[in-house]
């Protein structure tokens, strides 16, 4: 992704406010859906969009010491937003997610090239491999959902063992 033409101050507060996104997308998910496992997947995936957003937070205190952390209502990096409607279907909510994953992945490793220290490169190239990692999990999530998309309905424990 390329990202030369943005500042830093903007790149970090987008990327925190799309963390922020995330974590409620995730989180929203998972109070829609009845099968267990697949609901601690999605809390759990929260659970990692919040790990992420304080470690931003963190380095933009770093880098802005002193400054507010201002979130912008709408952010000027091209990020994709999950629509979760309940109009909408739980597998399309998922492929949505899944290519936010991976624009994350990508604007994570721009980002990394912005910064000239190799800790923060590092832990960088350590959150885009995290949201491949969610991009992964989404896909095994959606592959059982497009098998049978209403399996929730009929087996909401299907996936408790013994």
């Amino acid at each position: 992704m390329e990202l030369e033409n943005f500042e830093l101050k903007i790149l970090l507060l987008a990327a925190i406010k799309s963390e922020i996104e995330s974590k409620e997308v995730y989180e929203t998910l998972a109070s829609r859906v009845k099968n267990a496992l697949f609901k601690d997947r999605l809390l759990f995936l929260a659970n990692e969009e919040e790990k992420h957003r304080a470690f931003l937070e963190s380095l933009y205190r770093q880098k802005f010491a002193g400054e507010e952390i201002k979130l912008p209502e709408k952010s000027p990096v091209p990020l994709p937003v999950v629509d979760t409607s309940e109009d909408r279907l739980l597998s399309e909510i998922i492929e949505d997610a899944m290519k936010a994953e991976l624009a994350a992945k990508e604007f994570y490793e721009g980002m990394k090239k912005m910064f000239s220290d190799e800790r923060t490169k590092n832990m960088l190239q350590l959150l885009a491999d995290m949201e491949r990692g969610h991009y992964e999990i989404l896909l095994q999530e959606l592959e059982n959902l497009k098998r049978f998309e209403d399996y929730d309905d009929y087996w909401p424990m299907m996936h408790v063992g013994p």
